[in-house]
């Protein structure tokens, strides 16, 4: 087992870990840390596969300016004020209701498109 095998299984636990936690965290600020040790994890595997320049591309456009512009629209959203009022039942029900036409009509496309290839 050399150092490449080693390299990658250790990138491969520290992007998973990281994205778990880019799932479970609460704040948003420590949600766009760990998405950027993701994305840096994510450049090492571009690495391993001497894939250098997509590597570089994912830390400058990914954790670079993406990152930026997601944490400045975290900080100037406004957290502090209350939460949106409660919404109507009946509107609730209709988005509900079509929420389901949408799902069965989806079900119904894939289902005549698989259908068709056999």
């Amino acid at each position: 087992m050399g150092i490449t095998h080693i390299l990658f299984w250790t990138l491969t636990v520290l992007v998973l870990f990281s994205a778990l936690m880019v799932i479970t965290s609460k704040t948003l600020c420590i949600v766009c840390f760990w998405l950027i040790v993701t994305f840096f994890g994510i450049s090492g595997h571009y690495v391993l596969l001497n894939a250098q320049f997509l590597a570089i591309v994912n830390i400058i456009v990914y954790a670079g300016a993406i990152m930026v512009l997601f944490l400045f629209v975290i900080m100037l959203m406004n957290l502090n004020k209350p939460g949106s009022p409660l919404k109507n039942k009946w509107i609730q029900i209709a988005g509900f209701i079509a929420g389901g036409c949408l799902l069965l009509v989806l079900v119904a496309a894939l289902r005549n498109k698989v259908l068709r290839i056999r």
